[in-house]
């Protein structure tokens, strides 16, 4: 197990970052991919259960997975943390596999790349930043919350207009929530691990691509609310 050192030279603490930065990304990037490649097999698999309760399972499946890592990463063995972290993108690959049968294969690429853009200008200025975003923590868990009520509200209204906001919000909310991340990722080196608790810069690598990874994914749902061109 890597566990978290402390270096003396400013060369060693940029490279060490630089080297603990790059790993989360790694597991980031490993997961959008595995989750991609699931749902474009996926769709055509799964489309005839979308219009039945069966897909409240495949809706379910990333919150389980998502939870389990959250409250759980900290017990869990390296090799068991990175099977659930997979599992986690195959299962949010399956819950995703709608969007192929909704929107064409165009607008999810053209919104994929848009999301990677307005995801990598966002890390980089948390990363960057000399300025304390700890503060926007507070603002931004409260948009969440409105997000999850305003969401729960639309199922009923099923409102065009309400959609929209939520959407536009969304976008805003998880593109400072990477900025966010991504400095408090920064911290966590720099304190030792001292930020979420880790003892291994492992885990705690796999907990930053994690949190990462539901930025992205959040910000290409909204976008593709918003952009995507719907497949007639």
């Amino acid at each position: 197990m890597q566990t978290y050192t402390q270096t003396n030279t400013m060369e060693h603490y940029d490279e060490g970052l630089r080297s603990y930065m790059i790993g989360v990304y790694n597991y980031m990037m490993a997961a959008l991919l595995v989750t991609g490649i699931t749902s474009y097999l996926a769709a055509p698999i799964l489309k005839p259960l979308i219009v039945t309760p069966w897909w409240i399972i495949f809706a379910l499946l990333p919150l389980v997975f998502s939870l389990v890592l959250l409250f759980g990463l900290h017990k869990l063995p390296i090799r068991i943390a990175k099977t659930l972290f997979y599992s986690y993108a195959i299962s949010m690959g399956l819950s995703l596999s709608s969007i192929f049968m909704i929107f064409t294969t165009a607008s999810i690429a053209k919104v994929f790349f848009i999301t990677s853009a307005t995801f990598a200008a966002a890390s980089l200025y948390g990363y960057t930043t000399k300025k304390d975003l700890t503060s926007m923590g507070s603002f931004l868990f409260m948009g969440m919350i409105g997000l999850l009520i305003a969401s729960i509200v639309n199922i009923f209204f099923a409102s065009t207009m309400i959609s929209w906001i939520i959407s536009v919000i969304g976008v805003l909310v998880f593109t400072l929530l990477t900025a966010f991340d991504s400095q408090k990722l920064k911290d966590e080196y720099l304190s030792g691990g001292k930020v979420y608790g880790f003892d291994s810069q492992e885990k705690s690598s796999i907990f930053g691509a994690l949190t990462l990874y539901l930025d992205f994914v959040l910000i290409f749902q909204y976008l593709i609310t918003l952009m995507g061109q719907k497949d007639e």
